[in-house]
């Protein structure tokens, strides 16, 4: 797995659009949103900044890149010959997307952090964790899922497009205007639920009871999601 990882890594650094995609844009993103925080945080709250800087890294660094890093390996014959060794599908997939989640997670890391420090600490930080760790479980899952109807690295521009601007969209969405209307369609989108627990955990007042069926339904993304990547994963190119 480990070998899976350092050759992915290698590929990623070489690759220069995917440098921009996955690392400049999301960051230039979070700067933006980090740098006019006191425009936005009177448009929502500051929980809600820091709901969109988790989905943007989710979207964009996390999900965007495993469609197009899988698409692009199964083109190129890489993940039929890596099944002809002995190492197992899932050893594979992790060692192909490992690389990726680790470089998302520090971003996520540095970005929250840097957002504290100039604005406020959440008020809860482990449930500021467990979100994101759900939120990108999810969007990995996602992630595999899409790269299985991906024709092509090229291709991945499309078919990531919808799911990445949406999520981002709910987050902002939900941010926003807080769940007091229209609360089970927004919790059920996917991001709802777990916008809601990052805009919670951040601006506090969340009671344990409030938050447990935030967690229930942002978990059953994560497995809506493994289930679907599991069936949708494809390993020899598409025709």
């Amino acid at each position: 797995m480990l070998l899976i990882a350092r050759s992915e890594l290698l590929q990623i650094v070489r690759n220069r659009a995917v440098l921009i995609t996955s690392l400049v844009m999301p960051v230039a993103a979070s700067a933006f949103f980090i740098y006019n925080r006191d425009v936005f945080s009177r448009i929502g709250s500051l929980g809600y900044i820091a709901a969109v800087l988790v989905f943007t890294i989710a979207a964009f660094t996390l999900y965007s890149t495993t469609v197009t890093t899988l698409a692009a390996r199964r083109q190129s014959l890489f993940l039929k010959r890596l099944r002809s060794t002995a190492a197992s599908d899932a050893t594979i997939l992790t060692g192909l997307v490992l690389p990726v989640s680790v470089i998302a997670v520090v971003q996520v890391g540095v970005i929250l952090v840097v957002f504290a420090a100039v604005g406020s600490a959440p008020a809860d930080g482990v449930l500021a964790a467990a979100a994101v760790v759900a939120t990108f479980a999810m969007m990995l899952a996602l992630g595999i899922a899409t790269a299985g109807v991906t024709n092509s690295p090229e291709h991945a521009q499309v078919t990531a497009l919808p799911l990445s601007l949406g999520v981002i969209a709910v987050a902002s969405w939900v941010g926003i205007t807080g769940t007091e209307s229209l609360t089970l369609l927004k919790r059920l989108l996917p991001g709802g639920a777990a916008t809601e627990l990052v805009v919670s955990s951040w601006n506090g007042g969340a009671e344990l009871a409030a938050t447990l069926p935030l967690l229930a339904v942002t978990l059953a993304w994560v497995v809506a999601a493994i289930a679907l990547a599991s069936r949708m994963v494809r390993w020899e190119p598409r025709r």
